[in-house]
């Protein structure tokens, strides 16, 4: 049943959500739905309210509330993935795979390996891109909350940050190299339900010997993801895997 959000909470929904914008164009040139069609709507807390269309107008239609129809679909920890920025549409892959797996948030930062570099106006515009592939990835797999996405930051932006998660791990090639297999593991052991974990990975390349030694200052564990050397768009989604198996299917 296709789904769409609302930006707004749950106790502020009447009998009928209206559609309207994007939504109420994919709905009826898109999707093809008539009258009577059901669709389920979530609202901003992650609440979901199972409607049927009304009859559609030109430009909207109202969505009659049937009931509320709510089952979790989140990690039970919340996960924000940090990425180096990567070259090409890399992290428009990392953002739509990592909606799917369960990332709370993204966070784009420039380090030092990292090619792209963005001025304040192509961060907006791509930021902007990036939050509609998060919600577009996040309807479809069924999430009851769309992971913000924000403008990327410097590698010390990130740090500042990063004082607000309860674990924090930056993940190293060199690590891996040396046969590291046991930190991640032993921090993801640290978290309970409910607590937060910030992974960073870097670009093509990897961390430098420098960030990584700031990164371990400020608090980060380094760690290994494997024996093998993962792309920068697979460490994320790697990470992300590892975390919904330790806290879902092991439970």
């Amino acid at each position: 049943m296709q789904r769409y959000f609302i930006d707004t909470p749950r106790s502020e929904i009447g009998s009928s959500i209206k559609a309207a914008g994007d939504d109420f164009h994919h709905m009826i040139k898109v999707m093809r739905m008539r009258e009577g069609d059901s669709i389920i709507w979530v609202t901003s807390d992650g609440e979901e309210a199972l409607c049927t269309l009304a009859e559609p107008g030109q430009h909207d239609a109202d969505c009659h509330v049937s009931e509320w129809v709510t089952e979790n679909k989140e990690l039970p920890v919340h996960v924000t993935i940090a990425c180096g920025l990567p070259k090409g549409d890399k992290l428009d892959l990392i953002i739509q795979k990592g909606t799917e797996l369960g990332a709370r948030m993204f966070i784009p930062f420039n380090a030092a390996r990292s090619v792209v570099k963005l001025d304040d106006k192509k961060s907006k515009k791509k930021a902007e891109r990036w939050q509609k592939i998060a919600k577009e990835a996040a309807e479809q797999s069924y999430r009851n909350r769309i992971p913000s996405v924000k403008n990327p930051v410097s590698l010390k932006e990130l740090v500042q940050i990063s004082k607000e998660y309860d674990v924090k791990i930056a993940a190293y090639e060199e690590s891996a190299k040396k046969g590291e297999k046991s930190s991640f593991s032993k921090a993801l052991e640290q978290l309970s339900a409910g607590q937060s974990l910030l992974v960073a990975t870097g670009p093509e390349g990897g961390f430098t010997l420098e960030e990584i030694d700031f990164l371990q200052e400020q608090g980060f564990i380094t760690a290994g993801f494997g024996p093998r050397i993962l792309r920068t768009e697979t460490a994320p989604l790697y990470a992300l895997a590892a975390v919904s198996y330790h806290f879902e299917l092991m439970r």
